[in-house]
């Protein structure tokens, strides 16, 4: 019998019991290892490889269902790994119009390598239209910030069909929510900045094949360009996988408490989360979701609504992240570049008691009414 998702998070990457070790070592600082000899091993220089990586990778490809893992120091430098290494002058690149920004402001990049981009909405899988030719189809579901989710399983045999390689931006769900790599993506890409870690204190991200070529690629890439973690960050980040299970389960419950209390309020319009039997998604994520995401997104008559909204909350901070411990919200259109209105609020659920978080909600909205 299949071990449950707790079960593998505490268990993952974590070595063979041994005399008077501890269960997870500690991490290990070195810029280079004792070599004699030919230069080859799997430990000889700082910036191609450490032990502390290793077993925060081995954990990751567990709980993505296998393959290989490479853990890069931010969730960009994985999206920009998995986006840069893959496409050459001349390839296609198919990308979602509403994802997470910093990746549309990859366009310009892939564009000056001449690179040709193609981009369409997450909702009703619009990309389908665009893979013929395509090197390379990226998506994000859940997008980010606006909750839309498109058919993985159908998108992945329609770009494999055209002969394109598909990666899934999958932060927002993490490997718990959806494994995407099941459901016929070749790269699950994520910011374990986010949920993954869920604590609010550190960046990372990672790239998970199961194509060795690929890999190969990815990792080469990392060696290159360098954009390595700190062992540090890795440690902790490992350490904090041990309570994935946990935190999901709660933040997801109090995710869909908020969403329910909100329904019906005067004063929020453009409700979105998917694990609301009434969401435009709801049907599809229920087919491809185990666990629906902390973020609830709605929008508030204006933008000083919003402000006074956000000033008025006791329990949540603002802050333009999710997926913490703790809950956050945010006015997302202070930062220009997504195509929400002034009034448009981020919010990331945390682990606090739901009727507390939903309480605190309710009398922010009763103060700017």
């Amino acid at each position: 019998m299949a071990d449950g998702d707790s079960t593998r998070s505490v268990r993952a990457g974590r070595p063979a019991p041994e005399q008077y070790t501890p269960e997870l070592p500690g991490p290990t600082f070195a810029a280079h290892f004792h070599l004699s000899g030919e230069a080859a091993g799997p430990y000889t220089y700082g910036r191609d490889a450490n032990p502390t990586w290793t077993l925060l990778e081995d954990a990751i490809s567990e709980l993505e269902g296998g393959g290989a893992t490479t853990v890069f120091s931010s969730g960009m430098a994985a999206v920009s790994a998995a986006m840069l290494s893959l496409v050459a002058s001349g390839d296609t690149v198919v990308m979602p119009d509403d994802c997470y920004q910093t990746t549309r402001a990859l366009r310009d990049r892939l564009e000056s390598y001449g690179v040709r981009v193609r981009m369409a909405p997450t909702a009703g899988d619009a990309q389908l239209a665009l893979v013929e030719g395509a090197r390379l189809v990226w998506l994000e579901t859940p997008s980010n910030p606006g909750l839309d989710v498109c058919d993985i399983a159908r998108v992945a045999d329609a770009a494999h069909a055209a002969g394109a390689l598909v990666a899934v931006d999958n932060t927002l769900a993490t490997p718990f929510g959806q494994r995407v790599l099941d459901l016929g993506a070749d790269l699950a890409v994520a910011s374990d900045t986010k949920s993954l870690t869920g604590h609010g204190d550190l960046l990372l991200g990672h790239v998970t094949t199961r194509d060795p070529r690929l890999a190969a690629s990815i990792r080469t890439w990392r060696k290159t360009i360098g954009a390595i973690p700190g062992p540090m960050e890795a440690w902790l980040a490992h350490r904090s996988l041990a309570t994935l299970a946990l935190r999901l389960d709660r933040q997801t419950a109090n995710a869909l408490a908020l969403a329910t209390a909100l329904r019906d309020h005067p004063l929020v319009g453009g409700l979105r989360y998917p694990g609301l039997k009434d969401d435009p998604a709801h049907a599809l994520a229920s087919r491809q979701m185990r666990r629906f995401g902390c973020v609830v997104s709605f929008t508030l008559p204006s933008r000083d609504a919003a402000e006074g909204f956000l000033g008025a909350l006791r329990l949540v901070g603002e802050a333009t992240s999710f997926g913490s411990v703790h809950s956050t919200a945010e006015r997302r259109a202070r930062w220009g570049g997504d195509a929400v209105p002034p009034g448009f609020i981020r919010f990331s659920c945390g682990i606090e008691d739901a009727g507390d978080l939903v309480a605190d909600v309710l009398q922010a909205l009763d103060a700017v009414r």
